[in-house]
């Protein structure tokens, strides 16, 4: 297992034991909710019993002691917090108690209008719930008890939910703080790499560069030689001023794209196979773009090196530009007819040390989307790519006025 292969089974592990952490709180939260309200539906009993009771009594003319009634009325007087309706048998309201009323009335008989029809709507949204008990005074005359679940129940009800808010929230934040810290890892990494291999190169091309100039002097040398292994040093010495690039902000300049485009296919066309065509197709006028050439030839390269790599010695790749008017963009697409690529292989390509081929560190199309996205404010991307038909990447940099 690579280091790439861990970190994603790493945050699959992560997700999944915050999952399972939000499970267990929302379990432990129903459990309490679930028993809170059955609590209150035993406390509603007992409420029905006394007043089934104190009903029972005086239909009787039954004689009850000042102690029974006293204990009678304070089990009923004992519930402050718990909204309770009484009704007859159809279901007219009797007795309220615990109703935040729009009148305050102390009154149970319900003289206010206001009140009543704001009761109204309390029972008849309370009849089609659960939270009814059937008080059976004596036979045939039934009182039916309709009661809200207390401020306390209804809270702790929106806490499993408030809990996946903020549980959800913490996986957010520190997923996206460990994912920064990585990305800001990696970027240390690419420029400490970059600079280092641009310092390398140096004394070599410069040492190189002085051969060239004695072979010039040299009557025997063969000037087109000459001349070719000049041009290839003057490569490395380009190659080597955009590593050093990486890191820091490059001159950014308006340029016609069509120009860039052009040259840096030119340059590689005369050092792939022969059995590989590579073709340009430019739109016509200019494109102007705010761009830094070198690194725009570089993503460029890029593209068809890594298009050379996939076919298999012959095939053909094709480069187009356009202008997209209505969204002010300049586009390029990089066509080849290679191996093309999975739906899989489509998302990972960009990602630092992905690479298909034997030898390779997999940096090139992410140094490409970083040239692109972060210096020229464009986007990268596969626009389509099928296996055994070919990929097409497209570039989209914002055309200057």
């Amino acid at each position: 297992m690579n280091i790439y292969e861990f970190r994603r089974y790493g945050t699959f592990a992560f997700l999944l034991a915050s999952v399972i952490v939000v499970g267990i709180f929302l379990y432990v939260s129903n459990s309490i909710v679930g028993d809170l309200s059955r609590q209150e539906r035993s406390r509603m009993q007992i409420w029905a019993d006394a007043t089934k009771e104190i009903a029972s009594l005086a239909t009787a003319d039954a004689e009850i002691s000042d102690s029974q009634m006293d204990f009678l009325l304070r089990i009923i007087e004992t519930n402050d917090n718990i909204p309770v309706l009484l009704t007859n048998e159809v279901d007219s309201i009797i007795m309220q108690r615990n109703f935040s009323l729009p009148v305050p009335d102390d009154d149970l008989t319900l003289a206010v209008p206001e009140n009543r029809i704001y009761l109204q709507k309390k029972l008849t949204a309370l009849i089609g719930s659960d939270n009814r008990i059937d008080i059976e005074i004596t036979t045939g005359i039934t009182q039916h008890l309709y009661y809200e679940d207390s401020t306390l129940l209804r809270r702790l009800s929106w806490f499993p939910y408030i809990q996946i808010i903020v549980m959800a929230a913490f996986v957010i934040v520190v997923y996206f703080a460990v994912t920064s810290t990585k990305r800001a890892e990696q970027n240390k990494v690419w420029v400490g790499l970059s600079k280092e291999t641009a310092h390398q190169l140096g004394t070599p091309i410069s040492s190189l560069m002085a051969w060239i100039e004695l072979m010039r002097d040299d009557p025997e040398s063969d000037p087109m030689m000459v001349e070719e292994m000049d041009k290839d040093v003057r490569r490395l010495s380009t190659i080597a001023s955009r590593f050093s690039k990486i890191g820091s902000q490059p001159q950014i300049e308006t340029t016609d794209l069509n120009h860039v485009i052009t040259r840096a296919a030119d340059y590689m066309r005369t050092r792939i196979s022969s059995r590989i065509s590579l073709s340009v197709d430019c739109c016509e006028g200019l494109l102007p773009v705010a761009l830094s050439e070198p690194l725009i030839e570089w993503v460029i390269e890029n593209l068809i090196k890594n298009a050379v790599d996939a076919m298999d010695s012959t095939g053909s790749i094709t480069i187009t530009t356009r202008a997209d008017l209505s969204h002010h963009l300049a586009i390029v697409e990089v066509t080849d007819t290679g191996k093309g690529m999975t739906r899989k292989m489509r998302k990972e390509v960009f990602r630092p040390g992905f690479t298909t081929k034997k030898r390779g560190w997999g940096l090139g199309l992410t140094l490409a989307r970083r040239i692109i996205e972060q210096y020229h404010g464009g986007r990268i991307f596969v626009s389509a790519s099928e296996p055994g038909v070919g990929t097409t990447f497209r570039i989209q940099l914002p055309l200057q006025n």
